[in-house]
């Protein structure tokens, strides 16, 4: 399965590269169209040259790559409340925000495992669906075109649920044949594996270069789009979960979705906790017992306010609503200038009040 998506993206990546601004170039390398496609998936993904012969090979190596991170990675659950707040955060961001991410400044987990309350059931390019249950990721090394351009950055990998609400014929028959085999599939399963730069290469870029580089995003999407017409197939009626499906033509939800974890949980919108309640005395009450090896992610509790000056009326929100990244001028007393920075996205409002998916919120005067 990995090694059969991996040979559509690089194969429709590489159609596109053939008759974009790279082929036209007087001295370009013989092969460069293959070479960018092959860096623009694995070399993102932490992959080192020279790149493999086949996908089957580097299918092997994406498996090895998460193994690595199972055996390594610390185990996050996040609950309901904070899942609704980054899926509202993730819907505010741009293409482009998300190359302002600074892995050793946002990721405060370098190897993690974050299980979902529910499944997402996400509506891919070609119009077939998937259910992501899991996000795990590690630091790695990018490796692209040129010896020397190696970042530092974050390989991504979605898991999907082996039980969820997408259940294709093909996939039950999978299912039920490794049943019968004797070696039943892991309730998580390996879906997608994603690279993103993470040493804040756009964090000093202007608003309009940040517009520009999300509508070129959005270009290479739409071609790549084009170049996957022949396994296009029409979007089923079944498969949703609670919050209903998250369209993704744009192939980048997931990268939007983990930098918006992040940088909430670097913000303190999020606080992690234990892992449950303990069993009664019978254990047979239905509660699981506490594991001190996983961590829940939940909204954390608003920080006191100071008492508000004498005659000064109070401002009560009774909504939250996610706040767009945006840029401000920040003064550093140590270095005595401002400097410009990138804020958000964040959650604003009281921790108790229910969560608006738009920007609009409204407040009364008391």
């Amino acid at each position: 399965m990995l090694a059969s998506n991996l040979d559509n993206v690089i194969t429709e990546l590489h159609a596109v590269l053939l008759h974009s601004d790279l082929a036209d170039m007087a001295e370009r390398p013989e092969g460069i169209e293959r070479d960018a496609a092959l860096s623009m998936t694995l070399g993102k993904q932490g992959y080192r040259p020279p790149w493999p012969r086949g996908a089957g090979e580097a299918a092997s190596w994406e498996i090895q790559q998460i193994q690595k991170l199972l055996r390594r990675a610390e185990v996050l659950v996040i609950s309901p409340a904070a899942h609704a707040a980054v899926m509202a955060a993730a819907a505010t961001l741009e293409p482009a925000d998300v190359s302002t991410l600074d892995r050793d400044r946002d990721v405060l987990v370098p190897s993690g495992l974050l299980v979902l309350p529910e499944p997402i059931v996400v509506v891919n390019r070609t119009g077939s669906l998937s259910d992501t249950r899991a996000f795990g990721w590690q630091f790695v090394t990018q490796h692209q075109i040129l010896p020397t351009a190696q970042y530092s950055g974050v390989q991504v990998t979605t898991f999907m649920d082996r039980d969820g609400p997408v259940q294709p014929t093909g996939w039950r028959q999978a299912v039920s044949q490794a049943r019968a085999s004797g070696s039943p599939l892991p309730p998580l399963m390996p879906d997608g594996m994603y690279g993103m730069r993470g040493d804040a290469c756009l964090a000093e870029e202007s608003t309009e270069m940040m517009a520009d580089l999300s509508e070129r995003h959005r270009e290479l999407q739409k071609a790549l789009g084009q170049a996957s017409q022949w396994r296009t197939e029409p979007v089923p009626e079944t498969g949703e979960w609670g919050g209903g499906r998250v369209d993704d033509p744009y192939d980048d939800f997931v990268g939007r979705y983990m930098f918006a974890f992040w940088r909430l949980i670097t913000q303190g919108v999020t606080a992690a906790g234990g892992s449950g309640v303990r069993p009664g005395p019978s254990g047979v009450d239905g509660s699981v017992p506490r594991d001190p090896d996983v961590r829940v992610i939940r909204l954390a509790a608003p920080s006191p306010r100071p008492s508000d000056p004498a005659g000064e009326e109070k401002r009560v929100y009774h909504h939250r609503w996610p706040v767009r990244m945006h840029k401000v001028r920040q003064w550093y007393p140590s270095l005595q200038e401002h400097r410009v920075i990138w804020r958000g996205p964040y959650i604003k409002g009281p921790a108790d009040a229910p969560l608006m998916m738009g920007e609009k919120a409204y407040l009364v005067d008391s």
